[in-house]
């Protein structure tokens, strides 16, 4: 019982620490419980299809895919094209979606066929593969749009005659989402046709893994070499999860993107990968498991901080800035531990794994001898 209770707060190190600063910083921060509980919501669905993105990799053994900031490039070149165009409401939102998904599946080929020469490297590969590919973005939309691509609306336009301005107006399709079908609640608004949305994405994800190209995902990520033996086609198999995540990010990410109304061309997606992994982490995930619950748990700890930690630092230091410092330092931090810990419990696997053998190999030697 004790080496069980040991084994289960060191699984869950992470979410029991920020439960912990949440604890300490909500009394703090003076927050009345129902703008926490609106900002949880707005929160939640917001930023869960994004996190429920990276399932599929984890299932296929290809850890944390930093990559998803690929998908959400190419869902923001969406909604330049749909803003340019003037595609307004729900069919702006459509479009924009149809859209991403040839630019997806193009971007989740190429990180596919990459990854798997990096294989056991995945993460830091697809994260230096984000930063390379948003260089590309920027070349794209800084220079190319307006100068080779087509933009005929001059307000997305800088002054000079060509590029995309820094903010983009989403006006159009602003909280077209949310408001198709939003439940009230006093003073609480619960946008039910999202989490409606984000419900048929954990569906698909459950779906997903029962079937053929599921288990033989699973089977990838438990060994690969024995997956090969079996006949799977590995590399095929990985390229697919990366394609289908990748798809799903810029889906996310136009999700995300009309919930707030605003794009920021040139920054909007840089973070999403490093937020929504972060997320993924303070729920209890790891590198090679991740549930739909790890998920939820930890958008709704990792954001609670995010809420709570600005006003809390005002409160207690008399600046907002240090609770703005001291969640970027969790975020970053939560990763690293996260990682480090994965590594160990790997390592810690290998190790009795290893002692079992040799316990095996030194009684069949003994039973030899007799």
């Amino acid at each position: 019982m004790n080496n069980n209770l040991k084994k289960t707060l060191i699984n869950n190190i992470v979410p029991i620490l920020i439960l912990i600063i949440i604890a300490f910083c909500f009394p703090l921060s003076g927050l009345s419980v129902t703008y926490t509980i609106q900002e949880m919501i707005l929160r939640l669905s917001r930023n869960l299809f994004l996190v429920l993105s990276l399932l599929i990799p984890i299932i296929a053994g290809m850890g944390l895919n930093f990559g998803i900031v690929l998908g959400a490039m190419a869902g923001q070149i969406a909604l330049v094209f749909i803003t340019d165009w003037q595609v307004v409401g729900m069919q702006g939102v459509l479009l924009a979606a149809i859209i991403s998904v040839p630019i997806s599946i193009l971007l989740g080929i190429m990180s596919g066929m990459i990854l798997n020469r990096a294989k056991g490297r995945e993460m830091i590969t697809s994260m230096i593969l984000g930063f390379f590919i948003n260089g590309v973005y920027q070349l794209v939309v800084l220079y190319g749009m307006g100068k080779v691509i087509p933009i005929t609306n001059n307000k997305l336009v800088l002054s000079r005659g060509y590029g995309i301005r820094n903010a983009i107006d989403l006006k159009d399709v602003r909280k077209v989402l949310d408001s198709v079908f939003s439940l009230k609640i006093g003073e609480i608004e619960i946008p039910v046709f999202v989490f409606l949305i984000v419900a048929a994405l954990a569906w698909f994800t459950v779906w997903f893994r029962k079937t053929k190209l599921g288990q033989d995902m699973k089977a990838i990520g438990q060994d690969m070499e024995v997956s090969k033996t079996a006949g799977i086609d590995v590399e095929r198999t990985r390229i697919i999860a990366i394609v289908i995540s990748t798809v799903l990010a810029g889906f996310g990410q136009i999700i995300y993107l009309q919930n707030i109304g605003t794009m920021n061309t040139y920054n909007s997606h840089e973070q999403i990968g490093m937020f929504s992994i972060a997320a993924l982490l303070v729920g209890g995930a790891s590198a090679s498991r991740a549930t739909i619950l790890n998920a939820i748990s930890g958008i709704f700890l990792f954001h609670m901080l995010f809420i709570v930690s600005p006003m809390a630092g005002k409160e207690l230091m008399g600046s907002a800035q240090i609770g703005e410092y001291f969640r970027v330092f969790v975020s970053y931090g939560v990763i690293a531990l996260t990682l480090v810990l994965h590594q160990w419990r790997r390592e810690k696997e290998r190790e009795e794994l290893r002692k079992r053998l040799m316990e095996e190999r030194a009684a069949q030697t003994q039973d030899g001898d007799e």
